[in-house]
């Protein structure tokens, strides 16, 4: 490997970054593969730890890299992408790009209708609403931790296969989801997210809420979205 150029007007870590993106791109690292430690980082092009770690938090940054805790630093895997101009499930976001979907069940249950739940779903303060939280996964890998709630009309769901794409069990039932309104914000990880998608308490997540419609133009469920930027992305 060619050593750094110390007298270049480029600082040291911009140089190590663009060699390490250039590997990355190439394929010498690739997609889920584990890089070099920092200290076989520094050895190699002489430079410090701190000037290695400012390179590897650019990438970092940039979203070819990932920072697994405990286990080092790792190529970023493809990232899943949804475009939030269509009504598209997790299932077939990960088919079209060529992953099996999966889907954990972490409960099915009845819950009441919160003030919020109520005006946004049509239904009464209180009122019983059918709650879905399922661990999504790609290649067997989680992505999305999701909780969607259904007015009581939709109880078919508790005793339905909940393995599968929730809008394909729908469609059987003669009921579209056929638009949405979307708010994306930035999250963190709550005790029960950090669980089962195996983050730190208080990561950084992104967070999706929706309000699905079917085909009539009436609510059909809310759903609440944690999901990993490094392997899920949106399209607006």
């Amino acid at each position: 490997m060619q050593p750094l150029e110390k007298k270049s007007q480029s600082p040291l870590y911009q140089q190590l970054m663009m060699r390490l993106k250039n590997d990355i791109l190439s394929g010498a690292y690739p997609p889920g593969g584990r890089i070099p430690s920092e200290q076989w980082l520094c050895d190699t092009y002489g430079v410090s730890r701190v000037t290695v770690r400012k390179a590897l938090l650019d990438l970092v940054q940039e979203g070819l890299l990932v920072r697994r805790q405990g286990k080092g630093t790792f190529v970023a895997d493809e990232r899943i992408q949804r475009d939030l101009a269509h009504i598209t499930s997790f299932s077939d976001a990960c088919r079209q790009m060529g992953h099996a979907a999966g889907s954990r069940l972490v409960c099915a249950q009845w819950e009441e209708a919160s003030a919020e739940d109520a005006e946004r779903l049509g239904v009464s303060p209180g009122e019983r609403l059918v709650e879905i939280c399922r661990l999504r996964l790609c290649d067997g890998e989680p992505v999305m931790l999701e909780i969607n709630r259904f007015p009581a009309a939709y109880a078919f769901l508790l005793d339905a296969p909940l393995d599968g794409s929730l809008y394909a069990l729908l469609r059987e039932h003669g009921v579209v989801p056929s638009s949405a309104s979307h708010d994306i914000s930035l999250g963190h990880a709550t005790p029960l997210v950090s669980r089962h998608l195996g983050a730190e308490v208080g990561d950084a997540l992104l967070l999706l809420d929706e309000l699905v419609l079917d085909q009539h133009g009436q609510p059909l469920h809310l759903s609440r979205q944690w999901i990993r930027g490094d392997r899920y992305t949106f399209r607006i």
